[in-house]
């Protein structure tokens, strides 16, 4: 699948390159183009974000600790 998703993206930066005239010096800005274009293709007709998009969420460190913290037990 993987191999796929690459073949699919390398063929999309190659045309990108021949439409824009083959300029030199810009395969970096095709690549990056090419893989926004697979990804939104893939999340179109799937509905879901493609694994390679797919980032973790990540939570503030102060928050995380602070529930951790066992609450202390109100005195009966």
């Amino acid at each position: 699948m993987i191999d796929d998703r690459h073949d699919r993206i390398r063929v999309r930066a190659h045309a990108i390159w021949e439409a824009q005239g083959r300029p030199h010096g810009a395969d970096r800005q095709h690549w990056d183009q090419a893989t926004r274009e697979i990804d939104a293709e893939d999340t179109a007709s799937s509905g879901k974000p493609s694994r390679a998009k797919a980032t973790p969420k990540t939570t503030n460190p102060g928050t995380a600790a602070r529930k951790r913290v066992a609450k202390p037990k109100p005195d009966k």
